[in-house]
């Protein structure tokens, strides 16, 4: 069993099969409703009979959610930076390796740039992953995602003909004061999840508010770190004022909703002691 944990789960039958009938000395197992056993499964400890029939399912090839994440988040970074440096080929000749005239383009690029980095050594240095892994298959699904999003941004915000925000340099700040607070405030929360799960452990347990006052947020959200990314993500639509900027901020925020609702259900299914006061994502609204 152990030498096919990487491309297969064990998948007892579900509820709908018949598991119940006895064929010489064979029994169907069924372990908690067909759910899939976990990597650290005695079998002589499951509650089975002498004989048991598992039942696996071919996952096909796989890869570790660590590459996953810098395969997503290398493209973007370097994709932004060819726009913003004007690469040939991409606006007219003529403006082949020049820079803006709009000082909230550089800040634009410096945050961004600065977002994917934070991400990629919070992959390397600060995430902490399961052994589970992904289909080989979904990665280019995923990057699509990012990387197309990534060149539909980048195309308006560095081009020679972008207009800045209407209403100038107070809403640049602005946006720019929410955006480095989100950034904070993700790097923290990323932190404290990190303490809460020791090298190797498995055991989950609640997130609960530390001394530092970006944790504190925990008291009425169940996935800060959705939270602050929608900010982070809203604070760079301001800030550019960009339409395909806002349309990826929403499409972000429907999948984190979805996410963070999948996870909330999660923390209420397995401690009956969860804190009932917090939201999904959004503190009393969703």
């Amino acid at each position: 069993v152990n030498k096919y944990t990487v491309r297969q789960n064990n998948i007892p039958p579900g509820p709908t099969q018949e598991h119940n009938r006895v064929s010489g000395a064979l029994f169907h197992c069924v372990i908690s409703e067909g759910k899939p056993l976990k990597d650290e499964d005695v079998l002589h400890q499951l509650p089975v009979g002498t004989t048991a029939t598992f039942y696996f399912r071919d996952l096909g090839s796989q890869i570790s959610w660590r590459t996953v994440f810098l395969t997503e988040c290398i493209g973007p970074l370097f994709i932004y930076l060819m726009f913003y440096f004007r690469v040939p080929f991409i606006y007219a000749p003529k403006y082949d390796f020049t820079t803006s005239k709009h000082w909230v383009v550089h800040l634009a690029c410096l945050c961004h740039s600065f977002h994917y980095v934070k991400r990629i050594l919070e992959t390397l240095f600060v995430h902490r992953f399961c052994q589970g892994t992904m289909p080989l298959r979904n990665i280019f699904k995923n990057c699509l995602y990012y990387w197309c999003f990534a060149v539909w941004m980048a195309y308006y915000i560095n081009h020679p003909l972008y207009t800045p925000p209407y209403y100038g340099e107070q809403q640049v700040k602005t946006a720019l004061g929410i955006f480095v607070f989100c950034q904070l405030g993700s790097f923290s929360i990323h932190i404290t999840l990190r303490n809460l799960k020791p090298p190797g452990s498995k055991t989950k347990k609640i997130p609960y508010p530390t001394k530092n006052p970006f944790t504190w947020i925990f008291a009425l959200v169940s996935c800060p770190n959705y939270t602050y990314e929608v900010g982070s993500w809203l604070g760079f639509t301001v800030m550019t004022q960009c339409v395909p900027v806002a349309f990826f901020t929403i499409v972000g925020f429907i999948q984190m909703t979805m996410w963070a609702k999948g996870k909330h259900r999660s923390y209420l299914r397995e401690f009956k002691e969860y804190p009932t006061l917090r939201s999904p994502i959004l503190p009393f609204v969703l």
